[in-house]
């Protein structure tokens, strides 16, 4: 008997939409290895190619800072959302975003409030009665482009941080900052995981192909066909998961990338970072 709990059952359902059954089924098949009982459920057309399938994680809060051209992200994690929307929290979360943008990502071992941050957060969990701790942190410095940030809000606590950074604009462009803040915001909304087509791995790009080949052969779709429609299904996965490919969710006959470049004078999203609690 495969190796496998009701607990992965249950994360397996909640990633994929599939039903119990269907997720027993897959983890049997698999040996209970639950990227390829995502696969084997895809493969036989028992659920979506979800790309917000991160694993369960802690709860937390997560903020963001602008100066110039450095942008900062921080991720507080804590065991629930009460502590996580606490004004305590809330501000520790915010002044520590402050602390990686003047100081830099190695965050735990940076000086604050007469000790160290990493002691600092081993005391606020005393304090608070909760596992509390540092989580993700992002830190983008530029002196030739625009750096921007967004944070999504919900139940009175930061709960998704996206950097973005922009290169061949002036910073002082208002056209510019309006463009890093839309991309911002979109790259909250729809969770891309690469810039562009080239900065997907190889071995990601066969393991869709092979995904997509096998799907479409249960499908019943004509052997000859097979490869032609594969192709055109890689072109969604991009869509999916590239930022520049992705339709723009303020006007979605536009991508990411037409909006970017239509700031001329070449252009280009350099990178971004994006953090939700709750997933890896």
């Amino acid at each position: 008997m495969a190796d496998y709990s009701a607990k992965d059952v249950a994360a397996l359902r909640k990633e994929t939409g599939a039903g119990m059954m269907d997720c027993k089924k897959a983890l049997e098949e698999t040996g209970g290895d639950l990227e390829e009982a995502r696969d084997w459920l895809r493969k036989k057309g028992l659920a979506g190619a979800t790309k917000r399938a991160g694993r369960s994680a802690e709860q937390g809060a997560v903020d963001v800072v602008v100066d110039g051209g450095v942008a900062a992200l921080v991720e507080i994690t804590c065991e629930t959302d009460f502590v996580a929307k606490g004004d305590d929290f809330r501000a520790l979360v915010a002044s520590l975003a402050a602390q990686v943008a003047a100081n830099g990502e190695d965050l735990a071992g940076q000086a604050y409030e007469g000790t160290t941050v990493g002691e600092y957060v081993t005391q606020a969990a005393a304090r608070l009665g909760e596992n509390v701790g540092i989580g993700r942190v992002a830190r983008f410095e530029t002196t030739d482009g625009l750096v921007d940030a967004y944070k999504h809000i919900q139940n009175e606590r930061g709960v998704i941080g996206v950097l973005v950074e922009l290169g061949g604009v002036d910073a002082s462009n208002a056209a510019a900052m309006e463009v890093a803040h839309d991309v911002a915001l979109h790259i909250a909304s729809a969770a891309p995981r690469f810039v562009r087509k080239d900065e997907v791995p190889a071995d990601a790009i066969e393991r869709e192909r092979e995904v997509l080949t096998e799907l479409t052969r249960n499908e019943g779709k004509p052997e000859a066909q097979i490869e032609k429609i594969v192709e055109g299904r890689l072109n969604s996965f991009y869509k999916d998961y590239c930022l520049e490919e992705q339709a723009f969710v303020k006007d979605p006959k536009e991508t990411v990338g037409k909006l970017v470049a239509g700031l001329g004078g070449g252009a280009t999203i350099r990178r971004f970072a994006r953090v939700k609690i709750g997933e890896d």
